[in-house]
């Protein structure tokens, strides 16, 4: 009878342990899942991301005949570029600082009246302070997000101090070896202690000088400010010859994927330097492009 006793009491206990376990490890599962059901989802960036083209994509054309080519690619940013002839309308004037307030207004008015916003302007590289203080009040009245540039290593802090005044960022800009900025290190030594300085990534001139795009941009994340796009035919070859983007050796998709997952907002910058007198169809092709591979990342 003990023995019976015994053994009831022993199966009960085990029962009671296999419920209690049971229990523990329901309540578990319902904190995984309360704890994954309260994360927040991860906005998507590429809502706020904007393709336009640099205006050296057209420097063959004139500014007007230019824009009107953006328009007709249904592109609604630029890039414009200092020197450039503004043509019908505006006389011999050509973009740039020494442009007079009537001629700025008149400009502003005819990228409204086609609804095409210039973000960015560049890439500069000015002597003296006071052409900086130029530059800055040029992007004012064109109410530019930032400006494309390559800054003496004497005037980063600066150049920073008024990118700061005018409320307006400084993006380096990388060229072919032997520039100064060629490598990403060199850029990540002009931004340090710098906030009003970052990276206008330009992945074919990157490519040129034999880094790996994604590796620069991974090193610049959270200084991106804008991007060039562009592909050429040859890696590690700093005379290397453009291409349609898509078209050459660049892998597109991965950069897309890391500026998304650094969270870039910016603007990717078309820059065709090939087929000058005929590439319009070159960057409704690249438009077409970017637009199907950014649906497709994760």
């Amino acid at each position: 009878m003990k023995k019976s006793v015994r053994s009831l009491l022993f199966i009960a206990a085990i029962v009671g342990f296999a419920a209690c376990n049971n229990q523990s490890e329901q309540k578990a599962d319902e904190a995984t899942k309360d704890t994954t059901a309260a994360a927040p989802a991860k906005p998507d960036v590429t809502k706020d991301w904007k393709i336009g083209v640099q205006m050296w994509t057209f420097n063959h054309f004139t500014f007007v005949e230019a824009l009107a080519k953006v328009d007709s690619a249904h592109v609604k940013f630029i890039e414009a570029f200092p020197g450039q002839k503004l043509g019908d309308g505006f006389g011999k004037e050509s973009f740039g600082i020494e442009m007079k307030p009537e001629t700025r207004k008149k400009l502003k008015d005819l990228l409204q009246s086609k609804g095409i916003t210039m973000m960015a302007f560049g890439v500069i590289g000015p002597k003296t302070v006071d052409e900086w203080k130029k530059y800055f009040e040029l992007g004012k009245d064109m109410g530019v997000s930032y400006i494309t540039a390559e800054p003496k290593k004497d005037q980063w802090n600066q150049v920073d101090s008024l990118a700061g005044v005018y409320g307006i960022k400084v993006a380096i800009h990388d060229h072919p070896r032997p520039n100064a900025y060629a490598a990403p290190d060199s850029v990540m030594a002009a931004l340090a202690g710098h906030s009003n300085i970052g990276s206008c990534a330009d992945v074919g001139h990157w490519s040129r000088n034999g880094y790996d795009p994604v590796d620069c941009l991974k090193k610049l994340s959270g200084h991106v400010y804008g991007v060039h796009l562009k592909d050429i035919k040859k890696f590690d070859d700093p005379k290397a010859e453009d291409t349609a983007v898509s078209k050459g050796v660049i892998k597109f998709p991965a950069i897309f994927q890391e500026l998304k997952d650094q969270g870039f907002t910016g603007m990717f910058s078309i820059e065709q330097e090939s087929n000058w007198y005929h590439n319009l169809s070159d960057v409704e092709n690249t438009v077409k492009y970017f637009h199907d591979e950014v649906s497709k990342l994760k």
